[in-house]
This record gives structure tokens, C-alpha cells and sequence, in this order.
């Protein structure tokens, strides 16, 4: 295996728009025998992040450790927590979302929780830290729809920060100045964060936990609402 602190802005693996520069291309540069393990076009992959969603992602390098990978992820064995932090004050200490996903029934790029054709999904999610008009959000994916964090977080009226597709334009005063200033302008992409992964190794079954810490970007966001909430 392979296991990686993913950096935003980094495509897993090829798709149209983007045939260079993804994750895949450094792996195969720096690993050449994944090339055969799980097809040409995602080696080696058997869970993918957004492109601007950074954090923990694990890889196969043999065919025997892809297919157990994948078969943990598919039985949901795979323990994803993630921390967001959102727009909005949340009273509560924690909670779980049920919505359904699926494809936006006009938005063939996006994803809704009112699609005609959705799937099951559950997000479980608890309260870090309270900002002022904001909050630190630790989330636990117990499915992995597309997009399931961000819509979910959406559909409960608190959009992930920065999150240019389900986000909303929620205004905060972060320079200190009495002028309010969007927070997408101080999140340059959505504030989500692959923190932990758990799941058993492939071939000798212990049970393996990795975290990646908070990104600089996430980290000095977080920084500067804790200093205006003071």
C-alpha cells in the first residue's frame, strides 16, 4: 500500500480536463508497477477525494491488496472521518444526516438530495469548535456518495466554506476593520479535510489508523475565526 496526505488542488486520476498533473501520474512516476493493478486509467486506486478536498487516501500496489481494499471500502469496513468547517452557528453537539443522493435532476454536474434516482447515504457528525458565525465540524462517512459531505452540509443549511458548487455567500467581518468580507474570500476552495482513516491491512488484517493534519490554508482559516471570536 501507499498511503498519502493529499494536497488540495491535486485530481485523483485522469479525467477529461485534466490527462496531466493528477495523483495517478506521480504514482506511476515514482511506482511503475502499478500500471497493471485495477485497469490503465486508476491504478492503484480504490477511493478517490475531490480535487479540492485534501487529506488521507490510501493506494494498492498489488492486485491482492486492491481487490480486499476495495471489498472493505464496498462492505463500508472502512472507517473515513473528515473535518469541515462550515458556514453558520450550530447549536447543537452533534447529529446525523439521512438524505438521500443522487444526480441533480437539472444539474447533471452537481449532486442533490432530490434526485429521482438517489441512493442511501448517512453522515454523522459532531461539533469541534464554535466560531463566531461559523463551525469546525469532525464528520464520519458511513457511505460514500459523491459529493456526500458538501450536500449533506448544504441540506442542513450549513455549506462547507469555500465550496464553490453547494456553498452560499454568508458575509463575515475577518479584517478587523468593521467591513464584512465573504469567507470564500479568505477560502480560496472548500474548507473539507480527509483527517483520519482506519481499515485493516490486506494481507495480515491488523487494524490501521492514519491522520493527516490540517493543511495550512484550513489551519490559518481556522486561526483567523478564532481570533475574531475572541
Amino acid at each position: 500500500m501507499i498511503v498519502i496526505n493529499k494536497q488540495p488542488g491535486l485530481v485523483v486520476h485522469p479525467a477529461p480536463g485534466h490527462y496531466s498533473g493528477t495523483l495517478v501520474n506521480a504514482l506511476l512516476y515514482h511506482c511503475p508497477t502499478l500500471g497493471g493493478i485495477g485497469g490503465k486509467i486508476r491504478p492503484g486506486i480504490v477511493h478517490r477525494l475531490d480535487k479540492d478536498t485534501s487529506g488521507v487516501l490510501v493506494v494498492a500496489k498489488t492486485d491482492t491488496a486492491h481487490q480486499r481494499l476495495t471489498e472493505q471500502f464496498k462492505s463500508r469496513e472502512v472507517q473515513k472521518q473528515y473535518l469541515a468547517l462550515v458556514q453558520g452557528d450550530i447549536k447543537e453537539a452533534g447529529g446525523t444526516v439521512t438524505f438521500a443522493i443522487g444526480r441533480h435532476p437539472v444539474d447533471r454536474k452537481k449532486m442533490s438530495t432530490r434526485s429521482r434516482k438517489a441512493r442511501g447515504a448517512e453522515t454523522r457528525w459532531m461539533v469541534r469548535e464554535r466560531f463566531d458565525g461559523a463551525t469546525l465540524l469532525e464528520l464520519d462517512l458511513k457511505t460514500g456518495r459523491t459529493h456526500q459531505i458538501r450536500v449533506h452540509c448544504a441540506a442542513i443549511g450549513h455549506p462547507v466554506v469555500g465550496d464553490p458548487v453547494y456553498g452560499g455567500r454568508r458575509r463575515l467581518d475577518l479584517s478587523g476593520s468593521g467591513k464584512n468580507f465573504p469567507l470564500q474570500i479568505m477560502a480560496a476552495r472548500q474548507m473539507l479535510h480527509a483527517w483520519r482513516l482506519q481499515f485493516a491491512h490486506p494481507l495480515t488484517a491488523e487494524r490501521m489508523v492514519f491522520e493527516a493534519p490540517l493543511p495550512a490554508d484550513m489551519r490559518g482559516l481556522i486561526e483567523a475565526l478564532r481570533d475574531r471570536t475572541k
